[in-house]
C-alpha cells in the first residue's frame, strides 16, 4: 500500500509543478489550500458516513478519496512522504507500550 500511496504522492508532486488540462489535481491546486482543506473536510464526513452505515466497498472508496486529498494537501503543504512514513514507523515502534487505562473505585 505505501508504494501505491508514494505514487499518488509523486504524480500529485507532478502536477504540482506541471499544469495539465482537464486535470481534477490542477484544479485543486489552483484553487488553493483552503479548497483542498475543505475538500478533506468533506471526504473525512463521507468516510464516517459511509463507515455508520456499515458498507465495507463505499468505504473503502471513501477512504481513498480522503487519503487522495490528504496527498494533494501534504504536496501543498511541502509534506513529504519521508516525513509522514518517518512518523509511523516511530508510531509503529510503541506497538505493545500500551498506557494502564484508569481504574476508579466505585465504592466509595
Amino acid at each position: 500500500m505505501i508504494d501505491v500511496i508514494k505514487g499518488l504522492y509523486e504524480v500529485a508532486l507532478e502536477r504540482k509543478g506541471t499544469k495539465q488540462e482537464g486535470s481534477y489535481t490542477c484544479y485543486l491546486f489552483e484553487q488553493g489550500l483552503d479548497k483542498i482543506l475543505k475538500k478533506c473536510g468533506e471526504e473525512c464526513s463521507e468516510v464516517i458516513i459511509a463507515a455508520k452505515n456499515g458498507k465495507n466497498e463505499d468505504t473503502a472508496n471513501e477512504i481513498c478519496d480522503l487519503l487522495y486529498h490528504l496527498i494533494v494537501m501534504m504536496v501543498e503543504s511541502g509534506i513529504s512522504m519521508d516525513e509522514v512514513e518517518e512518523i509511523l514507523e516511530q508510531r509503529r515502534q510503541k506497538i505493545g507500550n500500551l498506557k494502564k487505562f484508569h481504574v476508579s473505585d466505585h465504592e466509595s
